[in-house]
């Protein structure tokens, strides 16, 4: 039986835990360049996958083999801030200041980067871990992934609607050049925890 009890109080520690954390960067980041809507798509569908298999799993999550996890995602970081830095050459190039339209750019595609970058960067994430941990502890799997998935939408959403708004304020290519920054600052911390274990 769903129990709003269990999935609000879910909600509340899954998105106080993921609101500092890489996502609302990652939503932030592909906000910026494309539909907003297609973004969201792909980012959505990746915590629907995470969430089930949190709530699936449980607490064996957490016995997964962190190293190789934390190399990957830190290599997936430095391959987006290239690809940002890259974009913002071309743009300076063009003399470009303005976001390109997302016609030109499929669902598919742009659905599908959101997704495949989520989901390797939040695989065994704290909060994916916290998901799992607050299923086995309610024994309420329905109301636990209801409230993390509702906390990580949430998450993500304000990450792309806040990468909307600050382009309205700041320069394209300074955006671009500042998130491929941290997202080597990521990458970085992500090769350090993959180093010292």
């Amino acid at each position: 039986m769903f129990s709003v009890t269990t999935a609000a109080v879910t909600f509340g520690v899954i998105f106080l835990a993921e609101l500092p954390d890489k996502t609302a960067l990652a939503g932030l980041v592909l906000g910026t360049r494309y539909r907003a809507s297609y973004v969201f798509a792909g980012v959505a569908a990746a915590f629907a996958v995470h969430v089930a298999l949190a709530v699936a799993a449980g607490s064996v999550l957490t016995l997964l083999p962190q190293r190789p996890l934390r190399a990957v995602v830190a290599a997936m970081f430095v391959a987006g801030a290239l690809l940002l830095l890259r974009e913002a050459r071309k743009q300076g190039e063009a003399g470009q200041e303005e976001v390109p339209t997302p016609g030109g750019t499929s669902f598919w595609k742009v659905a599908g980067s959101g997704f495949s970058l989520i989901l390797v960067a939040e695989f065994g994430d704290l909060t994916q871990i916290m998901t799992a941990n607050l299923a086995a502890r309610y024994d309420d799997p329905l109301s636990v992934a209801v409230g993390a998935a509702l906390a990580l939408w949430a998450v993500a959403g304000l990450g792309i609607v806040g990468g909307r708004a600050l382009m309205r304020r700041v320069p394209l290519r300074l955006i671009t050049r500042v998130a491929a920054a941290l997202m080597l600052a990521l990458a970085a911390f992500s090769a350090y925890e993959a180093i010292t274990g």
